[in-house]
């Protein structure tokens, strides 16, 4: 059986609060945990009303705190936003608290748009800055070196595990010559996926701590009872990756009935490509659809996701795609 894990970005339903979006990530998280998740990770995207996991850390421990056993942790922290050794106390005392259940995955990008990233404070350099922060910030997490002027407290001696994301090529190379575990974001950017997947394996250098490549594939999946359902489902990702794309993100729209109805051939065919690794509808043409894409890329562990307007239509599809992956 190829493990499973759950990738949340709180998304918060137009009609709906922050506050109502983050219960719906805990009781997504509890519901994962009982259905047999491995990992439940949260992302960080900044200045976004329908996207509540900016404070992802914060929301780590929270999610961390309502759960007893699934694994949490971030999918991922975007670093050049953030200074190394901060994160890695962050990380340190989510470890401290929830031993044995934390993960780190790292992002190259900044997680929003450039207004923002100078918000941050971090510069605009940050990318070109990318493979030594990781390396720093391994560091930070690896046991204290006798002189070391410098250490996270808590963090240093933690080894929180750390994770290589990416959706190009430089995060594939990155991973392999680090020796890191590599999540692939192919659930809105599949492009090079299989160039990313080929180089990782080819390059890959072991390391102690992975003496073996590990890949984990994104999926998207909108499962529900009926295929018809599971499409109308699927719209309301469909509208926010639309309106993302149009330079108005915003909350997460209810699903409608015709997604051609309110865009162009042209839109459809962007978002189509985008968010073409999904399995939707019944759970025959969802099982049908991971069965192929195992079978294709042979992940060690594949992330699902899936913005869904309604909550319980949610968690029902979670249910579906763990029924699927765990029979």
């Amino acid at each position: 059986m190829t493990p499973f894990s759950v990738l949340d970005l709180a998304p918060v339903p137009k009609g709906a609060t922050t506050a109502e979006a983050l219960a719906n990530t805990v009781s997504l998280a509890r519901h994962a945990e009982a259905l047999g998740y491995r990992r439940y990770w949260l992302a960080e995207h900044h200045n976004m009303v329908g996207i509540a996991s900016a404070a992802t850390a914060v929301l780590i421990g929270h999610v961390a705190g309502a759960t007893q056993s699934i694994r949490v942790g971030a999918g991922g922290i975007m670093l050049p936003n953030h200074a190394p050794l901060m994160v890695a106390e962050a990380f340190g005392t989510l470890a401290t608290l929830y031993p044995d259940r934390i993960d780190l995955g790292l992002g190259r990008a900044p997680g929003t748009d450039m207004a923002t990233a100078r918000a941050l404070r971090r510069g605009l350099s940050g990318g070109d800055e990318f493979p030594q922060d990781v390396v720093d910030l391994i560091g930070f997490l690896g046991e204290a070196e006798e002189g070391q002027k410098v250490r996270a407290v808590p963090g240093a001696g933690t080894q929180v595990p750390v994770w290589m994301l990416g959706s190009s090529l430089f995060g594939a190379q990155l991973a392999a010559h680090l020796g890191l575990p590599y999540a692939f974001a192919s659930h809105f950017a599949p492009g090079a996926l299989d160039d990313a997947l080929a180089t990782y394996r080819r390059n890959y250098r072991p390391s102690q701590a992975h003496p073996e490549p590990y890949f984990m594939l994104a999926i998207n999946v909108f499962a529900a009872d009926t295929d018809a359902e599971g499409v109308r489902l699927r719209s309301s990702m469909q509208q926010a990756f639309l309106n993302l794309r149009r330079g108005t993100p915003g909350y997460l729209p209810p699903p409608v009935e015709d997604i051609a109805a309110i865009a162009s051939p042209a839109e459809l065919a962007m978002v189509e490509e985008a968010l073409k690794v999904s399995a939707v509808g019944s759970k025959a043409s969802v099982a049908a659809k991971l069965d192929a894409l195992i079978a294709r890329y042979a992940p060690d562990e594949v992330i699902l996701t899936g913005q869904i307007h309604d909550h319980a239509a949610r968690l029902r599809s979670f249910e579906i795609a763990a029924e699927v992956l765990a029979g």
